[in-house]
């Protein structure tokens, strides 16, 4: 995410109406060269949601990390939500790795902050009244 070209790409690409989809592929087959594999398949299959799929999945020795990449919905549809619980439930992978804008630019020119709510949100799960099972939440913002 630090590459000069990756950073300008995004830069570019973070506009109204860009999907997460389209900020994912700048920087996928980086991932992919470190090992992450789409959409991994199975993950969820213990459940009675065997539909739930990680955005990338990457085993690592035991475990696993599961990178989660949002853009519109992160807030308003509490996507980085689902994607801690995801992880939660998921006994292939102890981490997450969610890359969520910084900043959403919306229809009407505002903008809508999002990383700091999300950090925010994230940390409540780490607190030890709360502690869930992930051993670990990796925030980058774009």
């Amino acid at each position: 995410m630090s590459i000069e070209q990756i950073k300008n790409k995004i830069n570019e690409t973070h506009q109204v109406n860009a999907t997460s989809h389209k900020i994912q592929d700048i920087f996928i087959d980086k991932c992919k060269d470190l090992g992450f594999r789409s959409e991994k398949k199975g993950l969820f299959s213990d459940y009675k949601t065997p539909q739930l799929r990680p955005d990338y999945y990457k085993p690592i020795n035991e475990t696993g990390i599961i990178m989660e990449v949002e853009r519109g919905k992160t807030i308003t549809n509490n996507m980085d939500l689902l994607d801690i619980w995801k992880c939660h439930i998921c006994k292939e992978a102890d981490y997450l790795l969610l890359i969520v804008p910084i900043v959403r630019q919306t229809n009407n020119g505002r903008t809508t902050k999002t990383f700091d709510p999300v950090v925010n949100r994230i940390d409540s799960f780490f607190r030890e009244e709360n502690f869930i099972n992930v051993k670990g939440c990796f925030i980058i913002g774009y």
